[in-house]
């Protein structure tokens, strides 16, 4: 006797589809960890190669001009993939998703080949992240609302009634 795969869909996600969406928004938020990491690391390397003590020393300087750079560098393939899960499974618009990704690597590459300069087009990837961070905490806040039965107080006597009807 064969068993059928459990096909329960949550608001039409499968639950390996809602468990993908999960580990893309984990990985999300590691490309987030690493946006603060480069942005802390410019600030504290900047402020102490400024410092005239170590104004001299090579490593402080590239500190703090490369290592921002190879950090935000480390977060596009993980929005990369978090592109994709946001495109296939159409948790934002794909027009949005096409244009924020497609904006952002013409930047850098543009940058690169023609201005000898990455700064503009990493900055760039920095808000693909912090906009894919938005999609999936407006997904899953989506299907929390859903899953809690809607309460309901009557005015006129002070009731509370429990409902699972969303029609109300």
């Amino acid at each position: 006797m064969t068993h059928a795969p459990d096909q329960s869909t949550q608001y039409g996600f499968t639950p390996l589809a809602v468990t993908r969406i999960k580990g893309a928004q984990r990985a999300n938020q590691i490309a987030v960890y690493l946006i603060y990491a480069a942005i802390f690391a410019f600030t504290v390397f900047g402020t102490i190669a400024s410092i005239k003590m170590f104004h001299d020393n090579q490593l402080l300087y590239r500190l703090f001009f490369n290592l921002p750079y190879v950090l935000i560098a480390l977060t596009i393939p993980i929005t990369l993939y978090d592109a994709f899960i946001i495109y296939r499974y159409r948790l934002n618009q794909a027009s949005m998703v096409i244009m924020t990704v497609g904006v952002s690597s013409i930047i850098l590459v543009g940058g690169l080949l023609f201005a000898d300069t990455a700064w503009l087009g990493l900055a760039s990837w920095l808000g693909v992240a912090f906009l894919f961070k938005v999609s999936f905490k407006r997904f899953f806040d989506f299907l929390e609302v859903e899953e809690e039965p809607e309460i309901i107080e009557d005015s006129k006597v002070g009731n509370v009634i429990e409902s699972d009807d969303s029609s109300l």
